[in-house]
């Protein structure tokens, strides 16, 4: 497997082309309840997550990553509540690089965002469970898995399960 140096950046509209490139396509959104995207879809999409980065307070981080200078992928980090200091993440990455740790890279630098920058005390993620691919970033990434979640989103085949996995705070910093 290739290493990749991956970088987060803030999202901006001129990464909508890139984002699309991964959208529209059918495998890539195949356990999501959105997609394959439309040109506009994508740019509506890119545009609101532009726009969340200047609203108070905060509660979505939505990055692009980078492998060099092109986008390979997307993180988001959402605050689901401050009080309690809980946030989710999320992750896509293109399927040209599908098996090369991208994925994984994004998943802990999220982490590392949500626990040494905003200060959170858990995170979690779901995947589909037939998206082993994925499990597998969110194990990698010390995250625990929790159980499964029954019909939590309506795909185009069918209710889709949820498994879902959480790290602490007190585990980050054990790991990191």
């Amino acid at each position: 497997m290739t290493r990749h140096s991956v970088t987060l950046d803030e999202i901006v509209l001129e990464d909508w082309p890139a984002v699309h490139s991964w959208a529209c396509l059918p495998e890539v959104c195949r356990y999501q309840s959105w997609g394959p995207n439309t040109e506009v879809q994508t740019q509506d999409f890119v545009d609101s997550a532009v726009k969340v980065w200047s609203g108070t307070p905060q509660r979505r981080f939505p990055f692009v990553a980078r492998v060099g200078r092109d986008v390979a992928g997307m993180g988001e980090l959402h605050v689901r509540s401050h009080k309690q200091r809980q946030g989710e993440i999320s992750y896509i990455v293109h399927p040209r690089v599908w098996g090369q740790g991208i994925g994984t890279e994004i998943g802990r630098q999220l982490l590392a965002y949500g626990f040494d920058e905003l200060g959170l005390h858990r995170i979690y993620a779901t995947c589909d469970p037939r998206n082993l691919g994925s499990s597998r970033v969110l194990s990698k990434i010390g995250m625990t898995y929790e159980g499964r979640m029954r019909h939590t989103a309506l795909l185009r085949d069918g209710w889709r399960d949820s498994m879902i996995f959480s790290s602490l705070e007190g585990e980050w910093r054990s790991t990191a």
